[in-house]
């Protein structure tokens, strides 16, 4: 059986600004949009995850989200206080954040429209998933079907991470100058908030990391993004108005985003399917890559 079709990473310009992008998949078949999460760069949709959902009938799109990879950056925006901004969060007062969800929803939008896609069936990851709501919401018309992995809607009442992995997320590397200082920062990351259940290989993991910083390292970005994620609040408001065939996948063992804002977004979106996988945590484990692509195939059929 041939592999599926490969285009290699080109430039977008919408909404006034550039954006890296990549096709897996026949030209002809089904379009499937993949939104990466805070901080994350396309890549983290592995090749063969993507290869996988090709082979499932998908034109697969990746792309860099604004401020991460090799898409525009904001450094212009200057960095933010993630203290300061923290503390606003936590005491309810208003977060002002360069960019916003919904924009970067738009941002998702406009690579349809570059590729001239008029639907496409979309998936989201973690803050991917936050901005895929805004898009199902405010964009329901270019939707097909919706997959929301491990994300929320933001509401105040569901639970959050602990001190230490909120810690742990705006931590830094010891030199941010060195690579394999900044690998080794992620490496320690992955395994507070992974799946125990299915561990990455650690020089496999040393590998992909040290491949990922190599392509782009924005801790600003980041920083931005994280911001915008705050400044968002809760979404709830929008989820009954989401009208496109959807599925969440959420790990029982997301200290990150525990379980509980994935079992609401299935109870609050109109006909969702719920997937809870035992010993999943905060990423991707290539494992569960069938499993993945079997439940977003599966909200696909139902478009």
């Amino acid at each position: 059986m041939n592999s599926p079709a490969h285009q290699p990473p080109q430039i977008a310009h919408v909404n006034g600004i550039d954006l890296c992008y990549e096709i897996f998949g026949d030209a002809n078949a089904e379009p499937m949009l993949l939104i990466m999460g805070l901080g994350g760069q396309m890549v983290l949709w592995d090749d063969e995850f993507c290869r996988q959902l090709a082979a499932r009938g998908f034109r697969v799109i990746r792309f860099d989200n604004r401020d991460i990879g090799l898409s525009q950056s904001f450094d212009a925006a200057g960095l933010p206080n993630l203290v300061l901004d923290s503390l606003r969060f936590a005491v309810g007062w208003k977060v002002r954040s360069p960019y916003t969800l919904a924009d970067m929803a738009a941002d998702s939008v406009g690579v349809l429209d570059v590729l001239g896609i008029e639907r496409a069936h979309v998936c989201g990851a973690s803050m991917g998933g936050m901005i895929a709501q805004h898009l199902a919401a405010a964009h329901s018309r270019r939707l097909r079907s919706l997959t929301l992995m491990m994300t929320t809607s933001g509401a105040r009442r569901l639970p959050g991470p602990s001190l230490k992995v909120r810690s742990a997320l705006i931590s830094r590397p010891n030199d941010p100058r060195d690579v394999a200082s900044i690998v080794e920062h992620y490496v320690r990351l992955y395994g507070l908030i992974g799946s125990p259940a299915f561990p990455a290989q650690p020089e496999d993991l040393r590998e992909r990391l040290t491949r990922s910083v190599r392509r782009s390292y924005r801790p600003a970005g980041t920083a931005r993004q994280m911001v915008a994620i705050a400044a968002d609040g809760d979404r709830s408001g929008l989820l009954g108005s989401i009208g496109a065939p959807t599925h969440v996948i959420h790990g029982l063992a997301d200290v990150l985003v525990p379980v509980a804002a994935g079992r609401d977004l299935a109870a609050r979106i109109p006909g969702a399917t719920l997937d809870v996988i035992d010993g999943m945590g905060h990423d991707l484990p290539a494992a569960l890559w069938p499993r993945f692509v079997a439940g977003i195939a599966g909200a696909a059929g139902r478009a």
